[in-house]
């Protein structure tokens, strides 16, 4: 099958699921919406649990592309933070699957697949893959915190500087989980993570 395909699956999945719980969901009517028979949605997912693993395996890279982008979009270490920040909350707020997987509270509207292994025995790489280990919400905080700290330390940061850094970057992402379960007032997140790193990041 065509990975267009299966992104097609996935987008009308995510469109059902907007619409009414994961439980209502039908893999007919998933099928229907993309233009394939509920067969070839078989063949590719091999179950509604695995379609809805591929589905959330498929908003965490999501998310975490997103994360990639904010660290790129300045020059400054404060900036970079604030964006990805701003990124994380906007994204949680917008997106019930990633805001499930970032704290861990899964509705009853959602599909709530194990974060460990389930056995796979699908032809197809990208099932395999989602039929992996997912992320648990602890493992995003520290996937986030190694992408920044990565972005953000120069050649010759000495071990010290560097396990400051980590924290800031750690602080950062926790600052903006928070944001995501209890909105912030004006001046939203920004305001927020420049405060926090005002004595965190030197310049």
């Amino acid at each position: 099958m065509m990975p267009a395909a299966r992104e097609s699956l996935l987008d009308s999945a995510y469109t059902a699921l907007a619409r009414r719980p994961w439980s209502a969901v039908r893999m007919v009517d998933v099928a229907s919406a993309a233009g394939v028979s509920r067969q070839t949605l078989y063949n590719e997912f091999g179950s509604k649990e695995g379609l809805a693993r591929a589905l959330v395996r498929r908003e965490a890279d999501g998310y975490l592309a997103g994360v990639d982008r904010a660290l790129a979009t300045h020059s400054d270490a404060r900036d970079r933070l604030t964006a990805t920040a701003e990124w994380i909350a906007g994204l949680a707020r917008d997106n019930a699957l990633v805001r499930a997987m970032l704290t861990g509270c899964w509705s009853e509207r959602l599909p709530s697949p194990t974060l460990s292994a389930v056995p796979s025995s699908s032809a197809v790489p990208a099932q395999r893959r989602a039929d992996g280990p997912l992320p648990s919400p602890g493992d995003f905080v520290a996937l986030v915190r190694d992408r920044a700290v990565s972005v953000l330390s120069g050649p010759g940061v000495n071990k010290s500087d560097s396990a400051d850094l980590a924290r800031s970057c750690e602080l950062v992402v926790r600052l903006a989980l928070s944001c995501v379960a209890a909105p912030p007032g004006e001046g939203g997140v920004s305001d927020l993570v420049r405060s926090a790193l005002h004595r965190q990041l030197a310049g």
